[in-house]
């Protein structure tokens, strides 16, 4: 593509709303300073600076109460910050139009629960929704039947939402994420609701859009899921960043025991090498 052609070409995905893609190694998320209150005046996120990185999997940790679900409403722009900054592309997440944040990040609630009984592949239709009167549009058909097969939901299409169990509405919301199709996910305990065989599933899908240029930022309570499959692991304590950084430097003994208030012990698989990350036991 010469010059010319390049710069015609951002000039039409500039004016029918299309974002670029970022290159591998772009910044999409950058949080500084920020703090969250709920209630009267009670912080439960505080000074955390944190990068999300494209083509990278940010695995958010930490114990329970110690701020990985407000740290991704925040990260998302559903939640107003009591102090700092959370930049989207590089402008902050409150000077973006719903429409067109909802073309460059995608969110997976922890809860799936919808107001109608709109069948499985309704829901996921609506990921596709931001990409309405654009270009993009051409391809919601192609989208969501590849999201239905990812998250091995094609047999569930035709059934309502609100019957189905816990796992399967966790795949079919997950579904509803990958057909919106944006460069960054941000994903609450996707595999809380799921057997073993579709956890595998669900961070195998993570790592492959990773690999394709996404940035992807999940919050986990296993352990060793984020060593893993993170290529960073944030790990928050009481609402405050403890460290970040590639798993075999962060998801250390000391600071885990600390972190979880329990022994922690990390070591090697025996036969593969993998890093492995278990409560010490008796």
């Amino acid at each position: 593509m010469t010059g010319v052609m390049r710069s015609v070409a951002k000039v039409f995905v500039r004016e029918h709303g299309v974002p670029e893609v970022p290159g591998a190694g772009a910044v999409t998320l950058r949080a500084r300073q920020v703090g969250v209150e709920r209630g009267s005046g009670r912080r439960v996120l505080d000074e955390v600076d944190l990068d999300v990185v494209a083509g990278q999997i940010l695995a958010l940790v930490g114990p329970n109460g110690a701020g990985k679900s407000t740290l991704l409403g925040a990260l998302s722009g559903e939640l107003e910050l009591a102090s700092g900054t959370v930049e989207l592309d590089g402008r902050p997440v409150a000077r973006w139009a719903p429409v067109d944040m909802a073309r460059r990040r995608a969110v997976l609630p922890q809860t799936h629960t919808v107001g109608f009984p709109f069948t499985a592949r309704e829901v996921v239709a609506m990921g596709r929704a931001p990409w309405a009167r654009t270009l993009r549009q051409d391809d919601d058909e192609a989208a969501i039947t590849a999201a239905l097969a990812a998250t091995d939901t094609e047999h569930l299409a035709a059934r309502p939402f609100p019957a189905l169990s816990g796992g399967e509405r966790a795949r079919v919301a997950l579904a509803r994420v990958l057909a919106q199709d944006t460069p960054t996910l941000l994903l609450d305990e996707p595999t809380a609701a799921l057997d073993l065989g579709h956890q595998e599933q669900v961070l195998r899908l993570a790592r492959t859009r990773a690999r394709d240029g996404a940035a992807v930022v999940i919050v986990l309570h296993d352990l060793g899921i984020a060593a893993a499959y993170a290529d960073r692991v944030a790990v928050l304590e009481s609402g405050r960043l403890a460290a970040c950084g590639p798993p075999r430097d962060i998801l250390t003994t000391p600071l885990l025991s600390r972190v979880y208030q329990h022994p922690v012990e990390v070591f090697d698989h025996p036969r593969t090498g993998a890093q492995l990350v278990l409560p010490a036991r008796g």
